[in-house]
């Protein structure tokens, strides 16, 4: 999905309080805060409509856009944070942050696994992916959409680590090189566990039956005869 390369906000003069924010939704609109690149913060609205729109493209809450807002020159923002509403799903409140694209940043990537290893195709294994997302600092231009990598040739007992990813010079990873990423290992059968172990085990023996119907011969024994 596009991601729109322009956002339109309208600065608002002081903090939004409970009421005020309730008005802006109201409006059909959404109140956000924009702070970062060594300046005050700053009450807008936005229109929910195209946070949306950067929330669902493919480089998500790492889309870099242009911040215009009204008597003022654009600059570069990012989503930080945002809030849905937990019944309705609405947006209800957004961070932005400035962005200097001259100065290296930390943000975290998706990493996504693609082929089917050899161990799981041939050696019965399963595939688990431990890390769905790792920290890389590098300049706002060159943060990648995600880290793809292939795990075809992993056998049995083989494993992905931060190290690696596929990677340029121009991004660090910030996490332990040796973590784990993703590993094959063989699956675990269940051993049913036999009547005759859960007697051995000192477990109650069940009487097969139809509930109290099974349980009535032995009730009527133990009661004692009536007086006449």
């Amino acid at each position: 999905m596009a991601t729109p390369q322009a956002v339109a906000g309208v600065l608002r003069t002081g903090k939004f309080n409970k009421n005020a924010a309730r008005r802006v939704r109201v409006s059909g609109l959404i109140p956000a805060v924009v702070y970062g690149a060594g300046q005050e913060s700053q009450a807008i609205t936005l229109d929910p409509k195209a946070i949306l729109k950067i929330l669902h493209s493919d480089t998500g809450h790492n889309t870099i856009f242009d911040l215009n807002i009204a008597d003022s020159v654009a600059t570069k923002a990012m989503i930080v944070d945002w809030q849905y509403e937990p019944i309705k799903g609405h947006l209800l409140h957004i961070d932005l942050k400035r962005i200097a694209m001259d100065k290296a940043m930390r943000v975290s990537v998706p990493v996504f696994l693609t082929g089917v290893p050899v161990g799981v195709k041939v050696g019965g294994g399963v595939l688990d992916q431990i890390l769905r997302e790792v920290q890389i600092e590098c300049l706002p231009g060159d943060i990648p959409t995600s880290l793809d990598v292939d795990v075809s040739g992993l056998d049995i007992n083989g494993a992905i680590h931060i190290a690696d990813l596929p990677h340029s010079g121009s991004i660090k990873f910030l996490g332990d090189a040796t973590e784990t990423v993703a590993h094959v290992t063989m699956m675990k059968e269940d051993v049913p566990e036999t009547a005759a172990e859960g007697s051995a085990a000192g477990e109650p023996e069940v009487t097969k039956g139809k509930g109290k119907e099974a349980a009535a011969p032995a009730a009527a024994a133990a009661k004692p005869a009536a007086k006449k």
